[in-house]
Order: C-alpha cells, then structure tokens, then sequence
C-alpha cells in the first residue's frame, strides 16, 4: 500500500500542491497529470483494465471500503 507521504511526493514531482486534500482527491490529480483517467478507488467490482497503473492495489482497497 502507497502511503501518504509517498503519495505527495509524486504530487509534488509533478508539480501539484497537496495542502489539505484527501489521498484520494491527489490521486485523481496526478492521475490526470499524467494523462489518465482519474479513475481511483473506482475499481467497485475489483475489475480494472489499467494493469500498469501504480494505485492499482491501493484503488481496489479504497473501492471496497467506499462501496461497502
């Protein structure tokens, strides 16, 4: 699992302000900084096509605890 500060750090090499912002919320940042789909924590039936992506067990994680 991806913690926080990590989680800023990306954030921040990409040039995006973190202050006050839910993980989830950066998240989606830096995934449409990227070029991708902001798609985090979206993943509600464990399914997602984005096998390269670096949140891809944090999202399933955050997915069941949002939709449960």
């Amino acid at each position: 699992m991806v913690n926080m500060q990590e989680v800023r750090r990306v954030a921040k090499d990409l040039g995006l302000k973190t202050g006050g912002i839910s993980k989830m919320k950066i998240i989606h940042s830096i995934q449409r900084r990227e070029g991708n789909f902001d798609c985090f924590a979206s993943a509600v039936t464990g399914e997602c096509d984005q096998s390269m992506c670096r949140w891809r067990e944090d999202c399933f994680s955050a997915a069941k605890k949002l939709h449960s």
